[in-house]
């Protein structure tokens, strides 16, 4: 039903610069909806046509009141963020630009048959949208997520906000500030400038050009907004490929290499028929490959089922649930009392003395929970115990909860890990960087995705490998532009939603954003609180200190007790 209902949605106009409607799948050049004649209605009399007449008139003046004072945002990505974005940027009728015929993002294009959200789920739900079943304490499916965010689309009624099939694959900046830095796209670094300018989201003009195709159709149009919102991700379009010296490549390979993105492509039968009966290397030792090579041992059980062997590069801390030595693990750091042990951004002198002299509390914390993890999993067994400490990984959202069943498959011999630093092809299979050769009749490439590919994505991260972002979401030298999706936390969907709605404060003009030169300075303070925390800093992740960077939204709880030790949820940022 809620498949219907959205199809019948999807086909509606959307609206877009200067209040006119499109349609997303329509060819013509005229935006412009046709209206009736009432002049030329049959069966009219002149005293209906004069009313008619002036019911037009009165439609006519009010379209056009509306397009005079409509504030025109487009929204690139039907993702989480992007869904996100539509509900709570709605009072400026924006546009959803999604390349593909569905909402979810990942969650429809980038994820296994067996892949499990990583959180519980009244810590992944839209504070004005609670999951039905949220008692439920399984981590529901890739498809309960994407009924979920259909869901949300039907209450809130974002179908008519979003253009499937529309792919953007060009954004200028048109300027128009008379300012040579403006006019050539972005702006330098200068102290005195305030961002976009005059510091304002929405000018009343239009301040990019969007190229738009569609698809089933060569044509590209384009369409001018006041602000743009990218939430295209950082992840799922391009692969991200490993390099080899010649002769040392795929190309010498008798069998077949496949990258994970394309392997979510294939129906359960197609993955089995693939994996069964054959020597699989899976390279890599994040959470798709876990997910993958798990599908893989389970693909192989019974006669004539091959083993699947993991090439681990680097190690990462896995967690069996979300307990540790029965403690919930919202203890160690979901708590505001708990992520008071931890560096934040721009904390005062006091502050920061406190942060070292607690230093061997946060050491403790993190000795606690790996002593858990290896009493509970056989990480020694295998030689995959890492050597850095368990909060690094946390503090960089590199944490993965393992599927049921792993190291089951393990002990049974049908998942092996071998170490390496590097690796290469030979004809048979792999040979690692010791000499030794893992014969493969299929190799697995579970090595991430190109993020640099993504829109803007190679031209604005700095010198940390992350990309600025003030507040998570403003560059300070791109005007009139918001990312949201590029900040990781335990929960993305809350830090989007949160982002989004303080972004709607912005262009709602509820407050106004510092100079360019503050903005940079607290980018500048993250990324180095991310280098002091975790050796995996080159990514933008708030785990530690999650609480303090959400304040700024709206607080809290109920008293100081739930305050200091209960965990934080969307439900607490609820708009007053």
């Amino acid at each position: 039903m809620r498949q219907a209902m959205a199809a019948g949605q999807r086909t509606r106009s959307t609206r877009v610069h200067g209040g006119d409607h499109i349609d997303p799948s329509s060819t013509s050049s005229d935006p412009s909806p046709s209206r009736t004649d009432p002049i030329t209605s049959n069966n009219s009399s002149p005293t209906s046509i004069i009313s008619s007449i002036m019911a037009a008139a009165q439609q006519q003046q009010q379209e056009l009141q509306r397009a005079r004072s409509t504030r025109q945002v487009a929204i690139i990505g039907g993702g989480i963020s992007g869904l996100a974005a539509a509900r709570q940027l709605a009072s400026h009728d924006p546009v959803v630009f999604e390349a593909t015929a569905s909402v979810g993002g990942v969650w429809k294009h980038c994820v296994y048959r067996s892949t499990r959200l990583q959180t519980p789920r009244p810590d992944y739900e839209f504070s004005d949208y609670p999951w039905r079943n949220r008692e439920d304490p399984t981590f529901p499916t890739h498809a309960e997520i994407v009924d979920y965010l259909e869901g949300y689309a039907d209450e809130f009624g974002l179908w008519k906000y979003i253009a499937f099939g529309s792919k953007v694959i060009d954004v200028k900046f048109l300027g128009g500030h008379g300012d040579a830095d403006a006019d050539a796209g972005f702006f330098t670094e200068k102290k005195e400038k305030m961002w976009s300018c005059t510091g304002e989201a929405l000018q009343g003009k239009p301040m990019w050009e969007i190229g738009v195709a569609t698809a089933g159709s060569d044509e590209v149009k384009y369409y001018k907004f006041e602000f743009v919102v990218m939430c295209a991700g950082k992840y799922g379009d391009v692969p991200r490929m490993p390099v080899f010296p010649k002769g040392k490549g795929p190309e010498v390979f008798k069998g077949q290499v496949m990258h994970s993105l394309d392997y979510c492509k294939l129906n359960e039968e197609e993955t089995v028929e693939l994996m069964k009966g054959k020597k699989v290397v899976v390279v890599g030792y994040k959470k798709s490959a876990i997910d993958l090579a798990l599908e893989c041992a389970e693909a192989n059980q019974g006669e004539g089922g091959e083993a699947c062997t993991m090439l681990v590069r680097t190690l990462h801390w896995v967690v069996p649930s979300y307990s540790i030595w029965g403690l919930p693990f919202f203890l160690f750091y979901s708590t505001r009392l708990a992520q008071f042990l931890y560096e934040r951004p721009n904390q005062g002198i006091l502050r920061s003395m406190l942060c070292r002299l607690m230093t061997p509390l946060r050491a403790g914390v993190s000795k606690f929970i790996e002593s858990y993890l290896a009493w509970k999993l056989p990480l020694d067994k295998y030689g995959i115990r890492p050597s850095h400490p368990f909060v690094e990984d946390y503090a960089s959202c590199q944490m993965a909860i393992l599927p049921d069943g792993f190291f089951d498959m393990a002990d049974r011999d049908m998942i092996r890990f071998k170490r390496a630093s590097g690796w290469c092809f030979s004809e048979n299979g792999v040979v690692l960087d010791d000499g030794t050769e893992v014969e493969a009749d299929l190799v697995f490439l579970a090595t991430g995705f190109e993020g640099k590919d993504k829109p803007f994505r190679g031209l604005v991260v700095d010198k940390s490998g992350m990309m600025p972002l003030y507040r998570g979401t403003i560059h300070p030298l791109i005007p009139n532009m918001a990312f949201v999706g590029y900040v990781e936390s335990v929960s993305n969907l809350h830090t989007s939603e949160l982002r989004c709605r303080w972004l709607a404060g912005l262009l709602g003009g509820r407050f106004e954003l510092p100079s360019v030169e503050a903005m940079v300075k607290h980018v500048d303070d993250e990324a180095e609180v991310m280098r002091r925390t975790t050796r995996f800093y080159r990514r933008h992740c708030i785990s530690t200190y999650s609480i303090h960077d959400s304040d700024g939204i709206v607080l809290r709880k109920g008293n100081w007790l739930a305050e200091l030790f209960a965990p934080y949820n969307n439900q607490d940022y609820k708009e007053e």
